[in-house]
């Protein structure tokens, strides 16, 4: 059974997933495949499709990255799950709350990733940025939520780092 402690958090996974397969649905019934459509200067919405991982990495593999992506994430994300939950039990990190969000963000942006993956062995992704001829690679809601989770993870080891220093004078 999940804890109350846990279920603090777990919720910004589920809302992460929840936003993401329903952007990449409202993506796939309403834009067109490599059509993109401005929404502002330098931004666009543009269904692209992944079957490789950031930035296309093993795109064009042959098929068997599907499963090794499948099985990857499935992996990272247990780990994630069981993480936040020891850090929700830890006298220690209990009150660690960035650490926690930053664990919620990766956990639901990696399931977000696993759901597209397991379905049909590529990741819808549609949030395009440019700037002049420069594109940046197409990404979705999932990849901003792993984004921002490890941008809070690394904020995370600054400041404990930090307090680690105040403590030991």
């Amino acid at each position: 059974m999940v804890s109350i402690c846990i279920m603090k958090w777990l919720w910004l996974s589920v809302l992460t997933i929840v936003l993401d397969q329903l952007t990449k649905n409202i993506a796939e019934a309403e834009l067109l495949l490599h059509q993109p459509v401005a929404v502002f200067p330098s931004f666009n919405f543009t269904l692209m499709y992944n079957k490789g991982a950031a930035f296309s990495f093993l795109s064009e593999a042959g098929g068997w990255q599907r499963i090794f992506f499948v099985c990857l994430s499935t992996i990272i994300s247990i780990f994630l799950f069981f993480w936040l939950k020891q850090i929700t039990r830890d006298d220690r990190q209990k009150h660690n709350h960035l650490l926690q969000i930053a664990i919620a963000f990766i956990l639901g942006g990696a399931i977000g990733n696993l759901i597209d993956r397991a379905r049909t062995g590529e990741v819808v992704d549609f949030i395009q940025l440019y700037y002049s001829t420069y594109y940046f690679p197409a990404f979705n809601i999932a990849d901003s939520a792993i984004t921002l989770g490890a941008g809070l993870l690394i904020l995370d080891m600054l400041l404990e780092s930090k307090r680690s220093k105040n403590t030991a004078q």
